[in-house]
């Protein structure tokens, strides 16, 4: 058995500002970084390859909170959002022509207007994950995390999430071959001593 742990990457202005930023390459604001860098991974997984998404914020958050260059994969890059990146999420939930759904309405198939479907993102995901052979962090994104959390909890995008995705918390799945199982319980990060 390996264990994965997800961590969302620190805020972006985008973020802040409500826009959805899917795989345009958005850095870590100056106040994200800062917060981060009082941060560390706690001890018990310290010894954790470490790898994130090839976008700049994830791979920042990585590289600030572990102190170390992390291995990159396009399969962690974030979910294309198509012709929604760049918008704000509450003007397309407003617009009934924009075909926004609320997560808890998606299901599998749901794909933004010229994006990527949910499904795919698991099947670009689960070689990846399923190649880990010693406890790995992944840092990445939400869209990533809702797949792979999903998975692993066998909710199906259908009715309210079984787990809330908060920053500067690793989401640990385990990973063995009776299959996947998300521990109840995230870790938080912990202040650094460096």
């Amino acid at each position: 058995m390996i264990k994965l742990a997800l961590l969302r990457h620190g805020h972006t202005p985008w973020n802040r500002e409500g826009r959805i930023q899917g795989r345009t390459d958005i850095a870590l604001d100056p106040e994200a970084a800062e917060q981060l860098s009082k941060l560390a991974l706690p001890d018990s997984w310290g010894h954790a390859d470490v790898w994130s998404s090839p976008l700049k914020r994830a791979a920042q958050t990585a590289q600030i909170v572990t102190r170390q260059t992390p291995k990159t994969s396009l399969a962690l890059t974030e979910m294309d959002w198509g012709d929604w990146e760049g918008q704000h999420g509450k003007d397309l939930k407003a617009d009934p022509q924009s075909g926004f759904k609320d997560i808890e309405d998606w299901g599998w198939s749901f794909a933004p207007r010229g994006g990527e479907r949910v499904d795919a993102v698991l099947a670009r995901l689960l070689p990846w994950a399923n190649a880990r052979t010693h406890d790995t962090l992944a840092v990445c994104h939400i869209g990533l995390m809702r797949v792979l959390l999903a998975h692993a909890t066998g909710w199906n995008f259908e009715g309210p999430a079984p787990f809330q995705i908060k920053r500067n918390r690793l989401f640990v799945i385990e990973i063995s071959d009776a299959g996947w199982e998300m521990q109840a319980d995230p870790i938080r990060l912990v202040e650094s001593n460096t």
